[in-house]
């Protein structure tokens, strides 16, 4: 019985670790769904997303990588009892499913509601990355949020303290301003965010002041977190930004008379 037992065991582990896949990156994006975002800046926000996985400054940042892929989730967070996985667990290797991706994000109905929970949004991403069956040389937890308040559930200093002491990097996008409804106006957003909400390695900040330069910022967050190496990153946003200078170059320029 003990040998058949040691070989169930062993069999079990085998079939476990065939299933999983190795990736880069294991990336958890949480989105702020509480009460100040309204149905048509959840839409803006989900669009955001969408524009900037498909983005091929994006696309260039996972193939730069030893994997060329990355394992990916998109979840809405509201209340301690409110985390909705609008898109589940995708690998992207390329542009097909990251417009997979992109299309279920923009189909799926909203279902988180209620006040910041911010420790009960991150210990759900921690959750999500331990179970997920892949198996990533990074872990990252991403939360965006136009605000830093935390109204129920765990505190946020017990759930990033749980979430960096288990290896996985928390970063964050503060939302200053989409058409202006629910911004902090008590306290500096982004100092909070820097004080109370990152943690890890090299985590960091980045900043949306205006609808304008959401989707922008939610890129140059992705291509940051992505590229395993800070000069690739800094090679690829420097590429963008000089397209992109190109590009609003020649819509500015007057066509020449013939």
């Amino acid at each position: 019985m003990r040998i058949l037992f040691a070989f169930l065991a062993c069999w079990l582990l085998a079939t476990s670790a065939s299933r999983s896949e190795d990736v880069d990156l294991e990336l958890v994006l949480l989105a702020d769904a509480t009460g100040s975002i309204d149905e048509a800046e959840i839409r803006f926000q989900r669009r955001g997303y969408a524009e900037a996985i498909t983005d091929p400054s994006v696309l260039k940042a996972i193939s730069s990588n030893i994997y060329g892929k990355i394992a990916v989730t998109y979840v809405e967070w509201a209340d301690m009892l409110s985390q909705d996985v609008v898109v589940d667990w995708t690998v992207i290797d390329g542009p097909v499913p990251a417009e997979a991706f992109a299309e279920k994000l923009m189909a799926a109905p909203r279902r988180a509601y209620g006040r910041n929970a911010i420790g009960a949004a991150l210990l759900k991403g921690k959750d999500l990355i331990d179970g997920n069956g892949h198996r990533g040389l990074r872990r990252v937890i991403d939360l965006s949020a136009d605000s830093a308040n935390n109204w129920n559930g765990p505190t946020i200093a017990e759930a990033r303290e749980a979430v960096v002491s288990s290896g996985i990097v928390i970063n964050g996008l503060a939302v200053l301003c989409r058409h202006c409804s629910g911004r902090p106006v008590s306290y500096d957003l982004e100092e909070r965010f820097f004080q109370e909400i990152i943690g890890g390695p090299a985590s960091f900040v980045v900043t949306a002041d205006s609808a304008g330069t959401f989707a922008e910022a939610v890129r140059k967050k992705l291509i940051l977190e992505i590229a395993a190496r800070p000069e690739d990153s800094r090679r690829i946003l420097k590429r963008t930004a000089r397209l992109r200078m190109e590009e609003k170059t020649v819509d500015t320029v007057p066509a020449r008379r013939q």
